[in-house]
């Protein structure tokens, strides 16, 4: 069972919620992040690179060590105040007329290493440290990773009598048309209750943010282990996550482009598809697929469905029946000979967020020769997969919208 537990959150004051809170670190290039960034923008916490003139070298140390200064500093200027007691936070998020809720808790880095939280996809060992070396300079968690939890009713029904009744700390609605909104749980009771029924709870699992969470629980293990009168309950051992009911979360499509056909013509390869697929020539108009097993492809100015064969799946496999390992196996690396998509400079991946319009508009261009549109992953199949202690192949989910940093942090000092 889970381990959570309220905390003292910095939090930017309501009137200028919008200026501090930013997109994540990892959704920006520098470039992108210094036009985006305004005066009080987290981007200059967390992307501190974009203080110097030319942008400096993300992982050189005078770059960390400006992020360390900025922290500081907007904690001097009233920019991040921290609260004077411990709770827990509800955080929701609005998209196209659905909304999400959230919590803002600490999580205990042993549920990480003893599988209580669980993963489904692999971390790249520099991106860790890279993370980590954030976290041990910072002393704090600057960004929350993303997790969910099976639903539970009770928990419902004390996010909704709070959210429902109360107004919120600070509500707006990003650049990219999203509405953020926070509140405090500053109830004893109700905070005790959570924690309680999180204890009942047997695991969380991350959506958004392995490496984060990898590293965060990495600094958790590596202070436990220099301190001599380590009790397992020190602020270290904790880190922050917003939490959410699985029934309300949504994976959007993540799809690819590729550069060439790997020699073969048009016709060469259409006619190799039809091994495993049903080619159905949809014309101009783009092609979005709409259940399993079917995809959608943009190739020399016309959409095709693709349907893939009775017998090239397998349903009663958590990582057989995904749609991406069907692509990956019988199209990328049958007949386009892409055999690594974490290192092939041959494939880009696309989130869905961008539309299929964008797939298009990078094969007419020239950059690349073909587009394929995948169906979304469920969150049962999420779910599923991490039980089962598999690993999906490489881009497989994409959650919309994703948190604001800035919005609450988690300082262990």
């Amino acid at each position: 069972m889970v381990k959570i537990k309220p905390f003292q959150g910095i939090c930017p004051p309501a009137q200028i919620a919008k200026e501090v809170a930013s997109k994540p670190y990892d959704v920006l290039d520098s470039e992108e992040a210094k036009k985006e960034a305004g005066e009080k923008s987290l981007l200059h916490i967390i992307k501190p690179e974009i203080g110097f003139e030319p942008i400096a070298d993300e992982h050189s140390q005078e770059v960390y060590s400006k992020g360390v200064e900025n922290f500081k500093l907007w904690k001097e200027r009233g920019w991040l105040v921290q609260d004077q007691k411990p709770m827990y936070y509800i955080y929701s998020q609005t998209m196209e007329g659905r909304t999400q809720y959230g919590l803002a808790v600490c999580c205990h880095y042993e549920d990480y290493l003893d599988g209580k939280i669980k993963k489904h996809e692999l971390t790249r060992p520099d991106k860790e440290e890279d993370r980590m070396i954030h976290v041990r300079n910072q002393k704090a968690n600057i960004e929350p990773v993303f997790f969910s939890y099976p639903a539970n009713d009770e928990i419902d029904k004390i996010v909704a009598a709070i959210a429902d009744k109360t107004p919120p700390e600070f509500e707006f609605v990003a650049e990219d048309g999203f509405g953020h909104a926070f509140w405090k749980i500053d109830d004893e009771d109700i905070n005790n209750r959570i924690t309680e029924i999180f204890a009942g709870i047997p695991a969380l699992y991350v959506a958004d943010g392995h490496h984060r969470t990898a590293a965060a629980a990495r600094v958790g293990q590596e202070m436990a282990s220099k301190n001599p009168s380590h009790t397992g309950h020190e602020e270290y051992c904790y880190f922050l996550a917003v939490v959410f009911p699985d029934n309300q979360l949504k994976i959007i499509d993540y799809n690819r482009v590729v550069k060439d056909l790997n020699g073969l013509s048009k016709e060469e390869f259409l006619t190799a598809l039809a091994k495993h697929f049903i080619v159905e020539d949809k014309g101009i108009d783009i092609y979005k697929p709409d259940a399993l097993h079917n995809f959608g492809m943009y190739l020399d100015g016309h959409w095709y469905r693709l349907a893939a064969k009775e017998g090239t799946y397998d349903d009663s496999d958590p990582i057989g029946v995904l749609d991406v390992t069907i692509l990956s196996n019988l199209v990328l690396d049958e007949i386009l000979g892409i055999k690594d998509l974490r290192r092939d400079k041959r494939i880009d991946f696309v989130g869905g967020i961008r539309g299929l319009g964008q797939l298009q508009q990078r094969v007419d261009s020239g950059e690349m020769a073909v587009a394929f549109a995948l169906y979304p992953v469920s969150m049962g199949q999420l779910i599923d997969i991490a039980d089962t202690g598999n690993i999906m192949p490489p881009k497989t989910t994409w959650f919309e919208p994703k948190l604001r940093s800035g919005v609450v942090i988690h300082s262990f000092e």
